[in-house]
């Protein structure tokens, strides 16, 4: 059977067993989004310190590969995650970063700045320059949310993780994922709204 067809975890076992090919394989399936996330979650601040964070988690999975088990309900991408997110969360701490989640308010009118916007998957050039845009804004507004949520919501929306893995890889209870991803949300809305609503609303008066 072709590697690529392999699941993450029988990989890792046979990594573990001293099998090379295996994690050049783990690598490459995990390298760009793993990286992806990192960059992210520090930041525009802290983007010097994404390399060495990166290459440490790889180093700390290969150093694991005497001791490491599979666990029940644990898979290979949530515990490199994990690795991923601690050692982030330690650069951030170190640099001074808030890395609090910043659940202190929501605001429910930030639900509307969302509604009149033209479609994702519209293909008239306008729209297709509005969400070029779009996709623009998003990312520096991520880049004001709190690290914790930022966190929550790229694992979640962009690397797919449920929220139970997701509670794995930030140690945390299930409902304060919920709470992250919720606010995180509402904030990104808001933000969203407020940049790009103004784009909107010319494009319809022009």
């Amino acid at each position: 059977m072709s590697d690529t067809l392999v699941s993450d975890d029988i990989l890792m076992r046979k990594f573990c067993s001293g099998d090379g090919k295996a994690f050049r394989t783990l690598y490459t399936r995990h390298e760009k989004p793993l990286y992806r996330y990192l960059r992210r979650v520090l930041g525009i601040g802290l983007v010097a310190q994404v390399d060495e964070v990166f290459q440490d988690t790889w180093m700390r999975m290969v150093d694991a590969r005497d001791s490491w088990q599979p666990r029940d309900g644990v898979a290979f991408k949530t515990w490199l995650y994990t690795l991923a997110h601690h050692r982030a969360v330690d650069i951030l701490r170190k640099s001074g970063r808030e890395v609090s989640a910043d659940e202190s308010w929501l605001d429910e009118d930030s639900e509307t700045a969302w509604q009149l916007w033209p479609a994702s998957s519209a293909e008239q050039p306008e729209q297709q320059a509005f969400w070029r845009k779009a996709g623009q804004q998003l990312l520096h507004c991520l880049e004001g949310l709190p690290a914790l949520q930022r966190a929550a919501f790229l694992l979640h929306h962009e690397d797919g993780l449920s929220l139970d893995e997701i509670t794995q890889v930030l140690n945390t209870e299930f409902e304060t994922v919920k709470s992250r991803l919720r606010y995180a949300l509402y904030k990104l809305r808001l933000c969203m709204g407020a940049h790009l609503q103004p784009i909107l609303e010319a494009d319809t008066t022009s």
